[in-house]
């Protein structure tokens, strides 16, 4: 009696390359968001690139319900990322109300709130509750924060008038000297 073996039929040459690159294009994602992970948020010394930020309802600069990042050179810039289910971030919101109230009349530096992962309804209550004036908006597609690689809320990073990054504060502000410390030096 002769055994005969069934025939394996095999995966076509093609379709091998095709499985080839799909992995060999997979793993490089990977690597690309391990290496993005690592890297850890922006650092001072780094040019910011431009981004556009559109602003809730109420909230302006002259006139204007949005505004580029590029619109503001010249002028020293404060971007604090929060949320208004943060904890940390309303021990500090007093402090940059009352920072931006300072600052504000001078026309040399601008406050710029980036409400992150949020409803409206609950940023607007938040900002009402805080008294908070100076121009807020959502980070809409989380494109602002994965551009700063920001960890949480809140974060606050200040930018130079030529829109170099000079200092990032992880976690709230404890005071308002705190923060005069990092803008007066930008100012001189």
């Amino acid at each position: 009696m002769t055994e005969t073996t069934p025939s394996r039929r095999a995966v076509p040459l093609w379709a091998q390359i095709t499985i080839w690159i799909f992995l060999v294009g997979l793993l490089i994602i990977i690597a690309m968001g391990l290496n993005r992970a690592q890297q850890g948020t922006v650092q001072p010394g780094q040019q910011i690139a431009d981004f556009k930020l559109t602003f809730y309802d109420g909230y302006r600069i002259d006139e204007n319900a949005e505004i580029n990042l590029s619109d503001l050179r010249g002028k020293v810039v404060m971007i604090n990322f929060w949320a208004s289910w943060c904890k940390p971030c309303e021990q500090e919101a007093a402090d940059l109300q009352r920072a931006w109230e300072k600052y504000e009349p001078s026309g040399k530096v601008v406050f710029l709130g980036v409400d992150y992962v949020d409803t409206e309804t609950s940023a607007l209550v938040y900002l009402k509750k805080f008294g908070i004036t100076f121009p807020n908006g959502p980070d809409l597609a989380t494109k602002i924060s994965q551009y700063f690689r920001i960890r949480g809320v809140p974060e606050t990073y200040f930018i130079d008038q030529q829109g170099v990054l000079r200092y990032v504060q992880i976690g709230p502000f404890v005071n308002l000297e705190q923060i005069e410390a990092q803008i007066d030096p930008l100012l001189k």
